[in-house]
């Protein structure tokens, strides 16, 4: 385990460099889910995040996305299911239910809730954009991220399977979906699916949306609270307002880093010309904000080395391929330098199912 990662002086809510960052509260409660209801080891749990737990218990504590996205195939493997996401999704816990729902159930009428909820969403995850297309007389939410990388099959149907059991639980029973549609390909599980949202489903499509009727934008909420309202949406306001300009440029290039390093290869120049401006003005406009190029390329590559070796997808000498590395040998060499391990050694690590 990285003893950087895991520094018990970093402050609350550390964003851990330009990597898109989630809120820890729904890692911790799908933690807690885990320890509890499938007897998993919080020792496990903490070695897989790379964070202790008593740093997610901090409501401000937030982590890197694909440090959180890690622990799905852990929870599939622990509980033996596949479907854990969708199951874990459907559970309603006012207890464990972060600021966003609190604020979203506490709004004055559903149409007001989406619109708090398409504002505040980066709090939840930052990888995630989520827009809201009017249809005539249906709506669609539509979530969708910039980066093939910032999407994982497991956390969407957790957030679709929560989004809809939540509003049909606090809000009306017989709110109905119109369609339900998702990027990836049609699982095995798909009579979960069926059972939980009781619609069309559409699979292979561009984007995770859900549709409803018009109508419902109007329904009051049955358990507001106006005086909680207030105090939960300032609360949000200042955690937001430091992200919110933090890391526009380191941001945006490291966006651009993955999409090309997917054509396999990264230039500097090319990048800088996308963004409109010359090579020197992007690396001091990088150098400003804390970065280089350089180690931006290295942090992508190393987001993209963790996810694709605790997958097993690829072959090792494939991934070296898929990252730019002349060879395996230099691939290596970097993987451990990253994580003290050899990525042989990592992948069965991962692989293993703990007892």
């Amino acid at each position: 385990m990285s003893t950087e990662t895991l520094n018990p002086d970093d402050s609350a809510g550390q964003t851990h460099g330009t990597a898109p960052t989630v809120s820890a509260s729904g890692t911790l409660a799908l933690a807690h889910y885990l320890i509890e209801k499938h007897g998993a080891s919080s020792a496990r749990i903490e070695e897989i995040l790379g964070h202790h737990l008593t740093e997610l218990e901090n409501p401000d504590y937030r982590l890197p996305v694909q440090d959180h996205y890690r622990l799905w195939p852990f929870a599939a493997t622990q509980s033996g299911d596949p479907a854990v996401a969708l199951k874990f999704g459907e559970i309603v816990d006012p207890d464990h239910m972060g600021l966003m729902g609190h604020i979203f159930f506490n709004s004055d009428t559903l149409g007001h809730a989406i619109d708090q909820y398409l504002k505040l969403h980066r709090l939840v995850n930052e990888s995630v954009i989520i827009e809201r297309v009017d249809e005539g007389e249906w709506v669609r939410l539509l979530w969708r991220v910039e980066s093939e990388d910032d999407y994982c099959q497991a956390d969407m149907e957790r957030t679709l399977a929560a989004a809809v059991v939540r509003a049909r639980h606090y809000i009306h029973p017989k709110l109905e979906i119109d369609q339900l549609t998702l990027p990836h390909k049609r699982p095995p599980w798909v009579a979960e699916y069926q059972r939980i949202f009781q619609c069309p489903l559409a699979f292979e499509a561009e984007h995770a949306s859900v549709r409803f009727a018009r109508r419902y934008l109007d329904w009051r909420m049955p358990r507001r609270n106006p005086y909680l309202y207030g105090a939960l949406l300032g609360h949000v306001n200042r955690i937001l307002a430091p992200i919110r300009p933090r890391r526009l440029v380191s941001r945006e290039v490291h966006r651009r880093i993955a999409r090309q390093l997917a054509n396999g290869s990264v230039e500097a120049e090319t990048i800088a010309e996308q963004m409109h401006m010359s090579r020197r003005t992007l690396f001091r406009k990088l150098r400003h904000e804390g970065y280089s190029f350089q180690a931006l390329v290295e942090e992508v590559r190393r987001e993209r080395a963790l996810r694709y070796v605790s997958e097993d997808r690829y072959a090792l000498s494939e991934i070296a391929f898929l990252l730019g590395f002349s060879e395996l040998s230099a691939f290596s060499r970097a993987f451990k330098r990253w994580t003290g391990e050899s990525p042989a050694h990592y992948r069965q690590k991962q692989l293993v199912k703990p007892r």
